[in-house]
């Protein structure tokens, strides 16, 4: 099979994993704390990357030029996980990822605070229109409002810091490296608040809860597979195929059906969304070929 097209399912495959993590993740909230599920869902992964790591070289994996960073991301990423499981059992999933979508233009509106980048009027116009599409899902002041609607903005603002490290340990630290730290800080910074209103799981809840490991363990393989596989720019416009199963899922198993307001906002953010992207290819480009930039 072509590279680029392998790399293509995988990524399709890598968001799909990630839309059956949050329905199982909410379909779970109803009977198991939202603590727990986050602890479990770091703590089988950890047991799951541990033993790919072991296979693959052992304790090699854990030698990083970025220690304090390589924490960081994972103490990040356990809050975007643990504020997006909260958010979950409250909304539908199709809010929920829409929301979620405006990680880069979070990315994008900090690089320049956080990674010295410049960004041009067109792409912070796509920034702006962006969020403004956020504020049409989320309708401040209405009665559609929910609380936990904020959660999901925190949960992409913290996937965006999240990444923002990543491509720093990324220039030097190999993948699985990344990933096991991320399940070392995601089990240990979860482990505190994990007895907090304990309830014992159900049998079928502890195969729901190692499902949801799996889910994110291999998702987060497969989308580094995707990316040795193929360009940014081929995969990119995929990362949106999670709404369609958000969407599906949401309706076959919760019954949940998105409003327009909800399926507009979500059109905006992702069109921002990729126009910051391509525009950023775009400069690279330009960058390359010694040509102006905006």
């Amino acid at each position: 099979m072509n590279p680029r097209l392998l790399g293509i399912f995988l990524m399709i495959g890598a968001f799909s994993l990630f839309a059956l993590l949050d329905s199982t993740a909410k379909y779970l909230s109803h009977s198991v704390a939202t603590q727990a599920i986050v602890f479990f869902r770091y703590g089988f992964s950890l047991v799951i990357v541990g033993l790919v790591v072991w296979r693959q070289g052992g304790l090699k994996f854990l030698n990083t030029e970025h220690l304090p960073l390589q924490l960081t991301r994972g103490l990040l990423l356990l809050v975007s996980t643990g504020t997006n499981f909260t958010a979950v059992k409250y909304l539908q999933l199709a809010q929920t990822s829409s929301i979620s979508f405006s990680n880069p233009l979070w990315v994008c509106a900090l690089s320049p605070f956080l990674l010295g980048e410049r960004v041009g009027p067109r792409r912070w116009a796509a920034v702006v229109i962006g969020f403004i599409g956020v504020l049409v899902i989320i309708r401040p002041g209405t009665a559609s409002f929910h609380w936990a609607m904020l959660l999901s903005v925190v949960c992409a603002l913290s996937a965006a810091l999240y990444q923002i490290a990543t491509r720093k340990v990324g220039r030097s630290d190999h993948a699985l490296t990344s990933l096991l730290y991320v399940s070392i800080s995601g089990t240990a910074g979860a482990l505190p608040f994990a007895p907090i209103d304990w309830v014992t799981p159900a049998w079928w809840a502890w195969l729901l809860l190692v499902l949801a490991a799996l889910y994110g363990s291999v998702g987060h393989l497969m989308l580094t597979q995707a990316h040795r596989l193929a360009p940014a720019p081929v995969l990119a416009p995929f990362v949106y195929t999670q709404i369609i199963s958000m969407i599906i899922i949401g309706y076959v198993v919760f019954g949940d059906v998105p409003d327009v307001a909800t399926l507009l906002g979500a059109l905006v953010v992702v069109a921002s969304g990729l126009y910051v992207f391509y525009r950023e290819q775009q400069l690279k480009l330009a960058e390359s070929a010694a040509a102006p930039v905006d």
